[in-house]
């Protein structure tokens, strides 16, 4: 048997346990993408075989922790693609002061590098004090992380730049403090976000949006678990919200398509059902 069957056959195994044993739905993912990860993981925790990863989630009960910890998808930065941000800034912003009450989704919002750049838009916009942001993930691991807001300084440079040219109107520098090679954000960017465990696989719909950002966390989904995905941002958002995806995402093989419209082709940014009366 080849090493790489053999691989496929753990990872099943691997999968089903940590279904079964603690939960967790990985059976939608890219098996591509997901067997990276787990060998990965593999990796990072020196296990000799991917059937030692099982037998250890079987009898660790605080193993999980670590696995999906290492199975998320926690990479990003803060202003992140700065276009995207600078067309939020511009673009939605305008649409959104319109609303009484803005209620925005960061679906997978991994370290929280996005959500805090979404504050600072919000503050820099005066709309934060009328605003609500829910900062989800399906990692405990990663949600108290996020919930810090605390970055190697070393990153400080690469943020300032993305924020100057995402819009910002002043410096980064103004809402964070440095101190033993970290950066901790404002704890006043935090007065507005609520950081909760949901999981985009299993769980449901998750109130009433004016925006949701989602940005390169479906790319890892395979094409059922897409769509279930987009259905519960579709049922999420208010009529006339965003839908914010990753540059490389796209509604437009998907069921939903007919639900949205596309701001620009710059961005994948979408509002739901405006077909007749586009607004910007």
């Amino acid at each position: 048997m080849h090493t790489s069957d053999r691989h496929d056959i753990e990872i099943d195994l691997f999968r089903r346990a940590l279904m079964l044993r603690h939960g967790y739905d990985f059976t939608g993912y890219a098996p591509a993408s997901f067997k990276r990860r787990v060998l990965a993981l593999q990796a990072a925790v020196q296990a000799p075989t991917v059937s030692r990863l099982t037998e250890r989630l079987l009898h660790e009960d605080g193993f999980v922790r670590t696995v999906i910890g290492r199975l998320s998808v926690p990479v990003s930065e803060m202003f992140r693609d700065p276009s995207v941000f600078r067309a939020l800034r511009e673009d939605v912003m305008p649409v959104l002061a319109t609303w009484p009450q803005i209620n925005i989704w960061q679906a997978g919002c991994a370290h929280g590098e996005e959500v805090y750049s979404l504050a600072i838009v919000l503050r820099e916009c005066g709309l934060y004090e009328r605003a609500h942001i829910f900062a989800t993930d399906f990692s405990e691991e990663a949600l108290a992380r996020a919930e810090e807001g605390i970055y190697p300084l070393h990153e400080a440079r690469a943020y300032s730049d993305n924020y100057l040219r995402a819009g910002g109107t002043g410096s980064l520098s103004d809402w964070y403090v440095a101190r033993y090679n970290r950066i901790k954000l404002d704890e006043s960017l935090r007065k507005r976000v609520t950081f909760a465990r949901h999981n985009l696989v299993s769980d449901g719909v998750f109130g009433e949006m004016q925006l949701i950002v989602c940005r390169n966390v479906l790319i890892y989904f395979g094409d059922d678990l897409q769509e279930r995905a987009l259905g519960l941002f579709r049922d999420s958002l208010v009529h006339g919200g965003f839908l914010c995806l990753g540059n490389r995402e796209s509604l437009a093989y998907s069921a939903m398509a007919d639900d949205f419209e596309r701001l620009s082709e710059e961005t994948a940014i979408y509002r739901r059902g405006i077909r007749a009366r586009r607004t910007i």
